[in-house]
């Protein structure tokens, strides 16, 4: 009965979105006041309903109700509880039920912070986000429902979660990035609301600009868990694969970056109006077509949901409608979105603009290395792949220089900046960042281009510090309270900008650094990898809660000094007949000792994959300060006093 109340929540959801899309709208239009108040409470029932359906769903996971297709195509009894719970989405229909809830959560929260807008604004942004929630019920409950019955043959056991998916990963890593992917929508019904309205102006740009940056803050720790996830789950030591998949989430995020500066340039000085509405479009038309990718089914990845071609079509559609009625509605506003604020070339907002473009060819980079394979094969032209030489070799000194003008604008004032003060500015840090640079590629080894890259992130960090001290030491009052007086908006940029640096440091070491080998072990044997030495003491054999394994027992010293004792285990999972390769891994600040148990040779020997990775949690720590510098600026004392003019 449980689950035919759960689909018939989704139900009553479908009915409440299309009402929340509808009526005000035509309040709006009829300047009808009673229609238009009918957004928020139609958005809390809608939430609602959504909620209902997936907590009966995630209790059926919990209870073995195998007579749900999905859950028997996706749990075991033998799973772990949190396994279980987080199994709901781990297949398709289960995941498109959390990207609708939490699409519903992010509504439900416009509808309660918005409080203080102007009450058109506040319906109207609420009325698009309703419509893009009746696409998405729709998918579900047209083409992905999961609560489809096996009854009256129930299997009595389930055929378990994808080995992939056990592991702490799978309970964190999707939330992060299904808030990510989905809280562009706001930025998306802010911007197609402005165009409404006809009021481009600093508002709209200052309400949309702290839920862009919670959004992509979200992104981020998604994207950074995703590759954490990826580099000690898969067995391989890789961090990032370029996978179309892994693509998919990256693209929205290099608009999203764009769509910051674009919005801060939009709100302090009015100008970049048509830009700004621009990425906001296509920032959410980017998640939506990750969306596509992952479930179409034209994509084999690791990351991918196998789909049938129906879903893909419905996802086009859906993708088509939005684009299109975005873009149609933006060409019959265009005239009124016209920015009469000048600015000089060495102005902050020339290179914010410079930061944009980059960031805008860095996007359509990576869309063109995504999307040209699946051209090609559709064309009947053969398959190709596009990998990592084509990324790297591309999208590589675009970053570099991304990161030049993102270290100069915070110290280029807005409007113009005199060129000889600039030149002033920026001489001292070069000459100590390139110096700074040269020292470690010499120490380490590395070659000219990491000799640039280590430059260039010393240049942020010192440019970074350098403003902050100049900010802090202007003032009579002393540097602590002159810092406590700077706003949060300012130390989110700086938290970000540094991360950047932080990462790319991260990336350069692992990627020009790193020691691996491949061996062939037997109980008693010694391999020796950049100073370190790994004994192998052999093969345990255990029983897990729903699997098999074999356990390598590797004991680590240096210099005749004991380092660590590493397990990595081949697991066999007996539901799904999987073979699975579990790392261990000994992590630090400036390395990771990284073991994984290959295949079993015969004669008590043991292929060992055998690692050392420096700097690699650098590329995860620079991850972790983005994100808290993109919540730190979303909590910035000055959005919280909204004006009530009209947008």
């Amino acid at each position: 009965m449980l689950p035919e109340i759960g689909h018939f929540s989704l139900i009553l959801s479908l009915f409440f979105a299309v009402s929340l899309s509808i009526f005000p709208i035509y309040g709006y239009w009829q300047r009808n006041l009673t229609l238009l108040e009918l957004a928020r409470p139609l958005t809390f029932v809608m939430t609602a309903l959504v909620s209902l359906s997936f907590v009966i769903l995630s209790y059926s996971f919990a209870i073995n109700d195998f007579s749900i297709l999905y859950v028997s195509q996706n749990s075991n009894s033998l799973l772990p509880i949190w396994f279980k719970i987080s199994a709901v989405w781990g297949g398709h229909e289960g995941s498109l039920l959390l990207w609708v809830l939490i699409l519903c959560g992010w509504t439900c929260a416009v509808a309660i912070k918005g409080h203080s807008l102007p009450t058109d604004v506040r319906s109207l942004v609420l009325a698009i986000l309703g419509l893009v929630t009746t696409g998405f019920i729709s998918f579900l409950l047209f083409t992905s429902s999961p609560f489809i019955r096996l009854l009256p043959e129930a299997p009595l056991e389930g055929g378990d979660l994808n080995p992939l998916l056990q592991d702490i990963g799978l309970i964190i890593h999707p939330p992060m990035l299904y808030m990510g992917y989905v809280g562009f929508s706001v930025a998306f019904a802010f911007a197609i609301t402005a165009l409404i309205t006809g009021n481009l102006n600093a508002s709209w740009a200052r309400w949309a600009r702290p839920w862009t940056s919670v959004s992509w803050a979200f992104l981020t720790i998604g994207i950074t868990l995703g590759s954490w996830w990826a580099y000690y789950e898969l067995g391989w030591g890789g961090w990032w694969f370029w996978d179309p998949v892994e693509n998919a989430s990256f693209m929205p995020w290099l608009a999203g970056t764009a769509l910051i500066h674009s919005l801060a340039v939009t709100e302090k000085r009015g100008v970049f109006k048509s830009w700004t509405v621009l990425l906001a479009i296509f920032t959410f038309c980017l998640s939506l077509l990750g969306t596509f990718l992952v479930r179409s089914g034209v994509l084999t990845s690791v990351h991918a949901f196998a789909a049938d071609p129906t879903r893909g079509v419905f996802i086009l559609i859906l993708l088509f409608l939005m684009v299109g009625g975005s873009l149609l509605l933006y060409a019959i506003k265009a005239s009124e979105v016209k920015s009469k604020v000048s600015f000089g070339a060495t102005g902050r907002e020339a290179w914010l603009l410079l930061n944009n473009i980059m960031l805008t060819i860095m996007t359509l980079t990576v869309l063109l290395g995504t999307l040209y394979p699946l051209i090609i094969d559709a064309l009947g032209m053969g398959k190709i792949s596009v990998g990592a030489p084509y990324f790297n070799s591309v999208f590589s000194p675009m970053a570099l220089l991304l990161m030049v003008f993102m270290a100069i604008g915070p110290l280029s004032k807005w409007h113009n900046t005199p060129i000889d003060e600039l030149i002033r500015k920026l001489s001292l840090p070069a000459i100590i960042s390139l110096v700074f640079g040269g020292v470690l590629a010499y120490s380490y080894e590395l070659g000219l281009m990491a000799w640039i890259s280590l430059s260039v992130a010393a240049w942020v960090t010192v440019l970074t510090a350098y403003d902050w001290f100049v900010k802090v030491s202007s003032s009579s009052k002393g540097i602590i309270p002159r810092a406590k007086m700077l706003p949060r908006n300012y130390y989110g940029m700086v938290l970000a900008h540094i991360g950047m640096a932080v990462s790319l440091v991260g990336v350069l070491f692992v990627s020009v650094n790193s020691d691996e080998q491949m061996v062939r072990m037997t109980k008693g044997d010694v391999s020796v990898l950049s100073g370190y030495e790994f004994y192998f003491d052999g093969v345990k054999h255990f029983q897990g809660p729903n699997y098999v394994a074999d356990q390598g027992q590797i004991t680590i010293s240096k210099d005749g000094d004991f380092v660590a004792h590493l397990t990595p285990e081949k697991r066999f999972y007996d539901a799904r007949g999987q073979v699975m390769t579990e790392a261990s891994i000994d992590n630090g600040l400036l390395r990771d000792l990284y073991v994984s148990l290959g295949e079993d040779l015969g004669d008590g020997a043991w292929g060992i994959r055998i690692h050392v990775k420096p700097f690699v949690r650098w590329i995860w720590l620079g991850g972790i300060l983005m994100m808290l510098g993109g919540i730190l600026s979303a909590m910035d004392k000055r959005y919280k006093k909204v004006s009530g003019a009209r947008i």
